[in-house]
Parts: C-alpha cells; sequence; structure tokens
C-alpha cells in the first residue's frame, strides 16, 4: 500500500494528558492503522520539519457502545506517540 505523509498522519491528539507531554516535546496522533514506526517518523519530520528521535505505536480497541437495543463497538485505531529531539516544537501545537 503506498501512503503519502498525509495519509499516514490523520489527526492530532489533543488532550490534557497530551497537552503535558508536549511540555517534555512528545506529540500523540492519530496515525494509519497499517503504518509504521518508520513511516510515522518519516512522515512527521515531511510535514513539520522536525527531527523526530524515538516513535511509540499503539493498537488502541474500540469500545462497546449501545445504540438503543443494539451492542455495538467504536472503530479500532492506532495512536503514535513522537518524541522530538531536544529543543524541536511543533509550531502548530503552541497555544492549543
Amino acid at each position: 500500500m503506498n501512503l503519502t505523509a498525509r495519509d499516514i498522519i490523520i489527526q492530532p491528539l489533543i488532550t490534557e494528558k497530551t497537552n503535558a507531554a508536549m511540555a517534555r516535546g512528545t506529540y500523540t496522533f492519530r496515525v494509519h492503522p497499517s503504518a509504521t514506526k518508520a513511516q510515522v517518523h518519516n512522515a512527521i519530520e515531511e510535514i513539520f520539519k522536525v527531527r523526530v528521535v524515538k516513535v511509540n505505536t499503539m493498537n488502541v480497541r474500540g469500545k462497546p457502545r449501545r445504540y438503543g437495543l443494539r451492542v455495538g463497538r467504536t472503530r479500532n485505531w492506532k495512536k503514535a506517540i513522537v518524541t522530538l529531539a531536544p529543543g524541536q516544537r511543533i509550531p502548530f501545537f503552541e497555544g492549543v
């Protein structure tokens, strides 16, 4: 499967926990389920023009949900936690 950098990075995850991690140079993204660590590494460097030191990925299971009488679940998805080199920042996230 031939994915571009914009296909790999789906959206940033902004929560209280990830906001605190941004101060330490760690950013969290929702990524394509078939993306590898190397692909995420290259995509972040290409899109944001920063130097990536480490990438951790994890598969997140969908949560059970009720829709009236039916029981279903949300989709499974993949999360990537990206650590940047010391002194590097992604200006897109500043002030969020």
